[in-house]
């Protein structure tokens, strides 16, 4: 039994150096999967959500977390907040997105109305919710 602790905390340590370490702010769980087996990932990812290192978007996707100045709450790491971060995920996902028609009016000068829901156009199937705290992608077909 403390050898299994032993070497979850082990896994779990890895998992959180290789976070801090890259560049990236959005992880799938198939980026930890060189370390261990997928039941062990997936567990070591939940200890370091536990822990505030990471945040949970949706199913088999994390991001980076800090903690917040304010509450002491993790909150995403990313200054430019939830769209970024759920823009990355989706290109990591491999899913044909765009701007929403709403984004590309306002970057173009032909709005003044500045775009506040996070929305997106997917192409192709796509189903996953991504979500953060009362923050979710909403899909444009």
């Amino acid at each position: 039994m403390l050898y299994n602790q032993v070497m979850k905390a082990s896994l779990k340590t890895q998992v959180i150096q290789r976070v801090s370490r890259s560049r990236r702010d959005v992880f799938l769980t198939r980026d930890f999967l060189d370390l261990s087996g997928m039941d062990q990932v997936i567990r070591a990812l939940r200890l370091a959500v536990r822990e505030g290192k990471l945040v949970r978007l949706g199913k088999g996707i994390y991001a980076k977390a800090r903690a917040s100045s304010i509450s002491g709450r993790p909150v995403l790491a990313n200054a430019a907040g939830f769209q970024a971060v759920a823009q990355e995920a989706l290109t990591r996902l491999g899913v044909n997105w765009q701007p929403s028609d709403a984004q590309v009016a306002f970057q173009q000068g032909l709005s003044t109305q500045i775009p506040v829901n996070p929305v997106v156009k997917v192409r192709g199937r796509f189903s996953r919710k991504l979500r953060f705290g009362k923050n979710e992608l909403r899909l444009e077909r």
